[in-house]
């Protein structure tokens, strides 16, 4: 890849297409630009080889994005995959194929160089075994997060906001006691009726007249959370179950 990359752009829209095209051609980082309408003919370009990462539509008639991507998964060299659609509801389906990157339509310049960069330096985040990734979406960017990155999460209202072990936080449309069930397997517990914690990050746990509260380590300076008085023996159940 040090000459350049070789892109194949695949979509049945022929203006998104050229589009595609166009934006991939103002990026001095690709070389080649290949252009196929239909997944059928993007499979007959990637059977000749040489290409290093396919910009993918996913709503295609006959083959989808998806089915290419899966014939991919069987080829000895696979290129990169980056999916481009106009929907967020194949983000999960999309990151499990291995994608690179998924890209909401319309596509921006920025986000296109963006994706370039992450099939430059592999930055795609892999999925560790059991873990749940999460699509998240910010300014019509979808975004990957690992529960097993969640620190803590934070109700406000109908959502929940995810702080991550990066320092960052990411909005989701799911109420708190929906994530308190379904992550209760996988180490978070409940400590207020506003945060659910993973035990994995707390650092410190502080008692102070009679009130508990705990330290949590997410990547930047500790956050200190209160814990509610009724769920405090249930923390102490799940720390000393831990450190047994």
């Amino acid at each position: 890849m040090t000459d350049g990359l070789n892109v194949l752009v695949v979509d049945d829209e022929r203006p998104v297409l050229d589009e595609l095209v166009y934006l991939l051609g103002l990026d001095e980082r690709v070389d080649v630009i290949k252009a196929a309408d239909s997944g059928a003919g993007a499979l007959r370009a990637l059977e000749a080889g040489g290409i290093d990462v396919v910009f993918l539509d996913i709503a295609m008639p006959g083959l989808s994005g998806l089915d290419v991507a899966r014939i991919l998964d069987q080829f000895k060299t696979k290129p990169k995959i980056i999916f481009v659609t106009a929907h967020e509801k194949h983000a999960v389906d999309a990151f499990e194929l291995n994608a690179v990157d998924y890209l909401l339509k319309p596509v921006h310049k920025d986000r296109i160089r963006e994706s370039v960069r992450r099939v430059l330096e592999g930055t795609a985040t892999p999925t560790p075994a059991g873990d749940e990734t999460i699509a998240v979406e910010l300014a019509g960017v979808t975004r990957f997060v690992q529960r097993s990155t969640v620190a803590y999460v934070e109700a406000q209202g109908d959502y929940v906001r995810l702080h991550t072990t990066s320092g960052d936080s990411h909005l989701l449309r799911t109420p708190l006691s929906t994530l308190e069930l379904e992550w209760a397997e996988s180490g978070f517990v409940r400590i207020h009726r506003s945060h659910l914690v993973a035990v994995e990050h707390i650092a410190e746990v502080r008692m102070q007249s009679g009130r508990c509260s705990i330290l949590v380590a997410d990547g930047s300076p500790p956050v200190e959370l209160a814990v509610a008085r009724r769920h405090t023996r249930g923390l102490r159940d799940v720390l000393q179950e831990r450190h047994r």
